[in-house]
């Protein structure tokens, strides 16, 4: 184990405790042979509290896989607070619906299956009240629509939070031909230019490797 995951599990012990319902969904995962790409334990309880200091009541995710990080995000929510979630695989879907229930979290999370652009495009049509805080984490390849997406479904003040953007450093080569790492230079390339967001984005170490998030609000007309 590399001194990065042993630090993970140490701010694991210290700060976070066992989690029954959070561990019960990662073997649900393992035992459906869903891919191990959830968020680690510290970022989890990292989502849940910038949910938190965001105030959130309405939450929209991008990519449920098991519904690991659904979990941490909706456990953040007030009384009468909600979450909707986005998965493309029904696979996946049915696995998270049992972990979400599982955690007693049925009455406040929505599981929409389906490509998720068109998803959040069919939510944009119907005009669905804004979300107040974002969590991005589906395929990179069209982070840059997902942003938009959430700009659209937002408010000024909403949070949004992309997974997976430094990509151990890959996010450096131009020439790159794997599509994910040309869909996050791309996403890199919009956020930089969008005068509706303010942003940065911070390099992480630990149980996922090395990796990162990009941080982002959602500016008021006025202030643009």
């Amino acid at each position: 184990m590399s001194d990065w995951a042993r630090v993970d599990e140490y701010i694991g012990d210290k700060l976070l405790g066992h989690d029954q319902v959070l561990a019960a969904a990662l073997a649900a995962n393992a035992a459906a042979d869903l891919p191990p790409i959830d968020v680690s334990a510290a970022q989890g309880k990292m989502l849940h509290l910038f949910a938190r200091m965001a105030g959130a009541r309405r939450i929209l995710e991008i990519g449920t896989l098991g519904g690991y990080s659904t979990i941490w995000l909706a456990r953040a929510l007030p009384e009468g607070g909600r979450l909707v979630t986005i998965e493309l695989d029904p696979h996946h879907a049915n696995v998270a619906l049992s972990n979400i229930a599982r955690a007693g979290l049925a009455d406040r999370v929505e599981l929409r299956v389906g490509p998720a652009l068109d998803t959040v495009a069919a939510m944009q049509a119907a005009g669905e009240d804004p979300f107040d805080f974002v969590f991005i984490d589906a395929d990179k390849d069209n982070g840059v629509g997902y942003v938009q997406a959430a700009i659209a479904l937002g408010r000024p003040g909403t949070v949004i939070v992309v997974d997976n953007v430094v990509r151990e450093g890959g996010v450096l080569d131009p020439a790159s031909d794997d599509p994910r790492i040309i869909g996050t230079r791309a996403l890199f390339d919009y956020v930089g230019a969008a005068p509706e967001l303010d942003a940065t984005a911070v390099q992480t170490v630990g149980a996922k490797k090395w990796d990162g998030f990009l941080l982002a609000i959602v500016e008021a007309p006025d202030a643009i």
